[in-house]
Formats: structure tokens, C-alpha cells, sequence
């Protein structure tokens, strides 16, 4: 297989460099699917990692320093039938356009385009299903849905750290909602919660678990068995909202790529 690209940097076996060295192609998986792959040096890895682009149908490979990139594509070659696997476990990026179906708290919308009416979003109940519905040009409506979806996740989100924050007896300075890949939420240590807002996509339950599971952080900054007691002790579904985010979580990155 030939590289496609390659991108300036360190050498071939990982000398020094000001960029990182990369290199895409486009690998087949088999029964015509061809799944796009970057093979990148990066300088703190310590073996080869390969991981799915979320919301992408796509691959990356990441080779620690001293390893030749052709040994990162190698090994993404032997785990062509994994990759394929995810792939088609998650399906293919779904954009916020009029006509596509996207999941809200939990539940398959219509994205339905409304040019000539006011307002921005609003969702309602059709007999062919629940609809959410975009007033505006056309070349706003991915982002009017996303900023309707990031606000209905910050207020929810708002709502349920409200809630855990009275039963733990603990405070926090500020919440926000992101487009995080890596994480469903975050605490700092001065007391700032951060969320994804892709999880308003996500069954309610999992949204509250998840700030259940912040806010057990500003008492206990660690995933020791005292911290699991507290979460548990305050969040009764926490087990099932995991067994939902490690079943369906990466899906959640497919929407609005």
C-alpha cells in the first residue's frame, strides 16, 4: 500500500523535528469498505495505540519514538477486521440536515426544516414521531440545532448538578458544556465542571449519572472506593448509565461531525 500524504517532521525513525511526522491512507477493510487512516509519531507514547476517530469513520494509528511509521501501518493492517467491526458497530457520521433522524434524550427526531416560521428550535410530537424543528435559512440550521442542543444540555446539566451538589454537601464554581472527544465530563480541582453536550443525545438517566459522577469529584478528586460509595450512595442507576455509555457512548459522535 502507498501513503497518500505525508507531512513534514521527524524522520522515519523518529529523530528530532519542530512538527510531528504523518502519513494517511485510505486502508480496505474488505467488502468495499474503505476506511481512511492516519499514521502519526507521537512523542510520549510508549507503543503503538491505534484508535477510532469519534463521530468519523476513520482511524488513527500513533507510534511512539524509535518505531518507523510503516510498523504503525503495519499493525493497523492486522486489525483491519476491528476496525471494520467499529465501523459498522457505530455507522457513518449523521449531519444536522433537514430529513436526518438523530437521537434526543434518548429518543430517535426528525430534523425538519421550517424556513418561514420565527423562533430557532423547538421539538414536538407529530403522528409520524417526535420532530425537532429549525426556523431559518437552511445554512444555519446545523448550527442553530447545535447551539439549541448545547443550551438544553447546559440547563440540564445545571439541574441535576443542583441536585448533587445539596445531597453532598459540595460546591462548585462554574458549569460548561463542550465538544470533548476524549471525556464525558471533567472537575477541576477549582471546582469547574465540564460536560459534554452530546449527552443530551443520551437517555436522562446517563446525563445525571455523569454529574453525579463531577460532583462526587469535588469531594473526592479520584476514582478510589470511597469516591464509587459516595456516587453510589446519591445515584442508584450510575451502573446502568456506564452499561448505556460503554454500549452506545461513541454512537453519541456520529451526530452533527
Amino acid at each position: 500500500m502507498s501513503w497518500l500524504k505525508r507531512m513534514p517532521g521527524q524522520n522515519e525513525t523518529g529523530g528530532r523535528s519542530r512538527r510531528p511526522e504523518q502519513r494517511e491512507v485510505v486502508l480496505d477493510c474488505g467488502d468495499g469498505l474503505k476506511v481512511p487512516l492516519t499514521v502519526r509519531r507521537q512523542p510520549r507514547a510508549k507503543r503503538i495505540i491505534l484508535k477510532m476517530v469519534p463521530g468519523r469513520a476513520a482511524a488513527v494509528v500513533s507510534v511512539p519514538p524509535g518505531v518507523a511509521l510503516a510498523e504503525g501501518l503495519a499493525f493497523a493492517e492486522s486489525r483491519k477486521e476491528w476496525i471494520a467491526a467499529r465501523v459498522r458497530e457505530h455507522g457513518a457520521p449523521v449531519a444536522f440536515a433537514h430529513g436526518a433522524q438523530v437521537p434526543y434524550l434518548g429518543t430517535p427526531h426528525l430534523i425538519v426544516h421550517v424556513p418561514h416560521r420565527r423562533g430557532t428550535v423547538w421539538r414536538e410530537e407529530s403522528a409520524g414521531g417526535a420532530r425537532l424543528c429549525v426556523a431559518g435559512a437552511r445554512e444555519h440550521l446545523a448550527r442553530r440545532l447545535k447551539d439549541w442542543m448545547m443550551k438544553q444540555a447546559k440547563e440540564a446539566f445545571a439541574r441535576s448538578c443542583r441536585h448533587y451538589a445539596r445531597a453532598m454537601g459540595a460546591t462548585y464554581t462554574r458549569i460548561s458544556v463542550r465538544d470533548q472527544t476524549t471525556r464525558w465530563g471533567s472537575c477541576s480541582s477549582r471546582g469547574a465542571l465540564n460536560f459534554s453536550w452530546r449527552l443530551i443525545m443520551a437517555p436522562p438517566f446517563v446525563l445525571d449519572y455523569i454529574a453525579a459522577h463531577e460532583v462526587a469529584h469535588l469531594k473526592e478528586m479520584n476514582h478510589s472506593p470511597r469516591f464509587w460509595r459516595l456516587v453510589a450512595s446519591h445515584c442508584a442507576h450510575w451502573r446502568k448509565a456506564e452499561q448505556w455509555l460503554n454500549a452506545h457512548g461513541r454512537s453519541l459522535h456520529r451526530y452533527g461531525a
